[in-house]
């Protein structure tokens, strides 16, 4: 029994799953806005501007006869056979709804990632931080030591390759050589 504990205790430390139990309570929780969204405040909206007084609540197109409920004009919803459009347009809603937040999330989230990146690139490493305590810049100092990280950064940048020749210079090169080799060859047949 212990040893099923100690795996159990094992399974549930990890962090994925942790990970996954957060995401699923924050999605349960983020699900119920967006429906309260949908219902409360988006619906009667969109009910209010297509002016029907049942709204996409009521929008039903009835299969086959309707069945009435007893000694009334009512109908018996769940004796009919309808299409509900009113529940796959606010379906839909809530798609849209949850997708835009989504994007939103995502779009702040890569931004702030982008910014730490941009930020931590900046920052010196650990053999730069030795570098720059041995040359004796104010490490407490952020800016000064920023400053120091770019021109230490700078010094040990390594020197940029030679130019390579361009297509021209080489066919000028390669033309040089031949009038020579067919020079010396001139003279060495004359000599003959």
């Amino acid at each position: 029994m212990k040893k099923f504990f100690k795996e159990f205790k094992a399974f549930i430390s990890r962090g994925n799953v942790l990970d996954l139990a957060v995401g699923v309570i924050i999605g349960g929780a983020f699900s119920a806005i967006v429906t309260a969204l949908t219902n409360q405040i988006l619906m009667p909206l969109i009910n209010w501007a297509i002016g029907g007084a049942g709204g996409l609540e009521n929008a039903r197109t009835i299969l086959g006869n309707p069945v009435y409920l007893e000694g009334t004009t009512n109908i018996d919803w769940a004796s009919t056979l309808y299409i509900d459009w009113g529940a796959f347009i606010t379906a839909i809603v809530n798609f849209l709804l949850i997708a835009l937040v989504l994007f939103l999330i995502i779009k702040i989230m890569m931004s702030a990632r982008n910014v730490v990146e941009k930020n931590t690139k900046k920052w010196p490493t650990r053999e730069e931080m030795k570098t720059l305590k041995a040359e004796g810049v104010n490490i407490k100092d952020r800016k000064a030591l920023l400053t120091a990280v770019a021109e230490l950064r700078e010094r040990n940048k390594p020197a940029p390759a030679p130019a390579k020749p361009t297509q021209e210079e080489l066919l000028t090169e390669i033309l040089t050589e031949l009038k020579k080799q067919n020079g010396t060859k001139a003279e060495k047949a004359k000599t003959k």
